[in-house]
């Protein structure tokens, strides 16, 4: 993981979705703590894959709603910037796209 500390961006990352998206990986977290019960209480695979699935799901929603959030928001500004702005904003995209 990188701190924010590292970023290159000289503005807050606070969205409007960030919320959304807490309360989401929250969710999620609540979900896997129950997949690992149902793991360590011996329940059957097919259930427990099932369920993982669930909670990978919810895990790449949230991610997808982040970056859609970050182009949209903090990517989108820098079409009309300066050429070094421009540059550093399509290294951005380069990079936040591998995780997509």
């Amino acid at each position: 993981m990188t701190d924010e500390s590292n970023d290159d961006h000289s503005h807050l990352h606070i969205h409007a979705s960030h919320p959304a998206i807490t309360k989401r990986l929250k969710r999620a977290s609540g979900h896997l703590s129950h997949v690992i019960e149902m793991i360590e209480t011996h329940a059957g695979c097919t259930d427990i894959a099932q369920q993982l699935h669930a909670v990978e799901k919810a895990i790449t929603n949230a991610k997808r709603v982040l970056i859609q959030d970050h182009i949209d928001h903090c990517l989108e500004g820098s079409v009309e910037a300066d050429d070094a702005t421009r540059s550093a904003t399509l290294a951005d995209f380069k990079t936040i796209a591998k995780y997509l």
